[in-house]
């Protein structure tokens, strides 16, 4: 028997490097972000990212859907780890990546991506609110050098933050984090400014996250974890179709594809718990950078992988020296982008269900838990559901009959 030839052409290769090397170079300032405002050590951020991604190419079935650390794990993870440290973030991804295996097993992936687009939008400004105020309390309570100006952290972050927008705004198509950062540290360098930095990155396999598991876990770590695992399992899945509707795909993927790709984010994840690295889900900046380069096949995935270790095996010098403050404003500008100000704007529009569960959701992640926002939010339309059914009831009814007799 004749095996098929692969197809795959040098312009193939030259668009998959392209989208590669872009969303390594998105993922750099982000993945060293978003880890630090979990409290988690910077190049664990990265490490999400050179750990999953093999995996999530081999076994995943969008190609071009890049994976890395995101903002809509910081909630759960940031908690974990101020409760146990490192080791809390470990158990809450190790048991996330489980539990989303196990919906992979049941086949829920087509029920998961069906959350309404409120909540979403909702758990996304909610998330977006939590990362600009959580950079105001990181620069508030920053530990200056000595001699150092108070003032100076928060003006380079707001540089750097408007850097992000004017490099959004101009040259839509370029990493716009990364311009900024590299502003940021020119800033710094050229006026002296004495900034808490990142420290030396090393592109070493760091250790393994120790921890014990306790009965106390039950309560704190599982609901943590399932949470954390629906939220991932959404966002994966509607990622990944925005991905498919970019690359001019319009047909619903199999339903069983859904299921596969939370099944190969839940292998792949638990390589990062087992190093307390962040869980990994879909970044929708990357991926769909990945599909605007070039990139047409899972070897784009691979190459993002290997251009981020490369510039951290040799970049890790210049990277120890980006100031904290650069960082935050990186942050800062990305929870701003969260915040969707369309949807505001839309609320007198929305249906009262869609409103409520949109509002409830962003509000109860910014002030009280993201596990509870998403079951509040996704539970205004299960008592809409009853209403209706109630009123249906009633108008059915012989009573009502009669009366409009």
């Amino acid at each position: 028997m004749r095996l098929p030839r692969i197809q795959y052409s040098w312009k193939a290769l030259f668009g998959d490097v392209s989208g590669g090397v872009i969303a390594a170079l998105i993922a750099l300032p982000y993945g060293l972000a978003m880890a630090s405002l979990m409290g988690l050590p910077p190049v664990l951020g990265l490490f999400t990212s050179l750990l999953t991604a093999p995996v999530t190419a081999l076994l995943g079935r969008n190609p071009l859907l890049i994976g890395g650390t995101s903002s809509v794990t910081v909630p759960f993870i940031a908690e974990a780890v101020r409760q146990q440290g490192i080791g809390g973030a470990a158990k809450v991804t190790l048991v996330a990546a489980v539990i989303m295996m196990v919906f992979s097993v049941l086949r829920l992936g087509r029920f998961i991506s069906k959350v309404p687009h409120s909540v979403v939008t909702g758990f996304s400004c909610g998330i977006g609110g939590m990362m600009v105020l959580a950079q105001i309390k990181l620069l508030s309570s920053m530990k200056m050098a000595a001699g150092a100006n108070w003032l100076e952290p928060f003006l380079l972050a707001i540089a750097v933050t408007a850097a992000c927008f004017v490099s959004n705004r101009f040259w839509p198509k370029a990493p716009a984090p990364l311009i900024a950062v590299i502003f940021g540290f020119l800033a710094a360098w050229g006026f002296s400014l004495r900034e808490p930095e990142v420290g030396y990155l090393t592109l070493a396999l760091p250790p393994f996250a120790g921890f014990a598991w306790t009965p106390k876990d039950v309560y704190t770590v599982l609901p943590a974890g399932f949470g954390l695992a629906f939220v991932a399992s959404v966002n994966i899945l509607i990622t990944s179709r925005v991905v498919e509707h970019f690359r001019g795909r319009r047909r619903s993927a199999k339903r069983a594809d859904a299921d596969a790709e939370l099944g190969a984010y839940g292998i792949s994840n638990v390589l990062a718990g087992m190093f307390g690295a962040p869980l990994s889900v879909g970044i929708p900046a990357r991926s769909l950078a990945n599909v605007r380069c070039g990139g047409t096949t899972r070897m784009s995935n691979l190459a993002h992988a290997a251009v981020l270790a490369a510039v951290i095996g040799l970049g890790s010098g210049v990277l120890a020296h980006i100031p904290i403050a650069a960082l935050a404003g990186v942050t800062a500008w990305m929870g701003f982008c969260l915040l969707d100000w369309s949807a505001w704007r839309r609320i007198p529009k929305m249906r009262k269900a869609d409103a409520a569960a949109f509002l409830s959701t962003a509000i109860l992640v910014l002030g009280f838990n993201a596990v509870a926002a998403v079951a509040v939010g996704c539970a205004v339309y299960g008592v809409e559901w009853m209403w209706n059914r109630t009123r249906s009831t009633n108008a059915g009814s012989p009573v009502s009959a009669q009366s409009s007799a």
